[in-house]
């Protein structure tokens, strides 16, 4: 496993884990199948990983990041839909609420109002217009971007002038004994149970794949600094049970 020294660059949010994947050309095509093919199994592991308190969560640190009634929001990564469900719920009308993803599957398998509009896209391509959002969400998947400073541009430029960012991520705690409680949990607690639970056996290998871009994940600083490098200003990052970071910023 790589050391703190080596998780990669400011704009690469992790090294190639070769276990996965041979080269980082190859990376979104791995992660797009992998996606895909353990879809029906999400949001029950989701569970388990977040011992029941997700929704809750997420709700709360959009409200903390600046969400609120009448905002037009752009949740990237959306997945099967657990933070566009919850933000749908904070603006109060799930038209004003766009999903975007590059797995077809997650989002097939999104449980959300038929009024909220799921469209096939990447973090570094959003397929959206300019400066027509007050608000962009990311749950749990800036891991899985290629490029953080081409995220990064691209949800500075669908934002309108004052809009705000709020991405939620786990990042490896700084307590030792926390990161080897966290290490237990989800490489080898989590991994038996989805080999129990789960419907496709990929969905183990989904799941110690989490844990390992959790563990190579470049700093906190480095995804502050990359926010600050792509335009948006007030960049901060909130943190709840030294683990979940909340990063929030305005855009300029």
């Amino acid at each position: 496993m790589p050391s703190p020294a080596d998780r990669g660059t400011v704009d690469v949010p992790h090294p190639v884990l070769t276990a996965y994947y041979p080269d980082e050309p190859r990376r979104s095509a791995f992660l797009r199948r992998m996606f895909d093919q353990t879809a029906s199994d999400y949001d029950r592991m989701e569970r388990l990983l977040g011992l029941g308190s997700g929704s809750w969560y997420r709700r709360e640190a959009l409200i903390r990041a600046g969400l609120q009634r009448g905002m037009r929001i752009a949740d990237v990564g959306v997945g099967t839909g657990l933070v566009a469900r919850e933000a749908a719920a904070v603006v109060g009308d799930p038209r004003l609420v766009i999903g975007i993803d590059p797995s077809a599957g997650m989002m097939q398998q999104a449980r959300l109002p038929q009024e909220i509009r799921l469209v096939q896209g990447t973090a570094e391509a959003i397929p959206l217009d300019d400066s027509s959002f007050d608000f962009v969400s990311m749950g749990f998947a800036l891991r899985h971007v290629s490029s953080l400073s081409a995220a990064f541009r691209e949800f500075r430029r669908v934002l309108r002038p004052g809009g705000r960012v709020c991405i939620l991520e786990i990042t490896r705690p700084e307590n030792r004994l926390h990161y080897h409680l966290l290490r237990l949990y989800a490489y080898r607690i989590v991994p038996t149970l989805a080999r129990l639970l789960a419907n496709d056996r990929q969905t183990v290998k989904m799941w110690r794949y989490y844990w390992e871009t959790i563990d190579a994940c470049v700093p906190p600083a480095q995804v502050v600094q990359a926010l600050g490098d792509a335009g948006f200003v007030d960049v901060r990052r909130h943190v709840v049970l030294g683990m979940f970071s909340e990063y929030q910023a305005r855009a300029a």
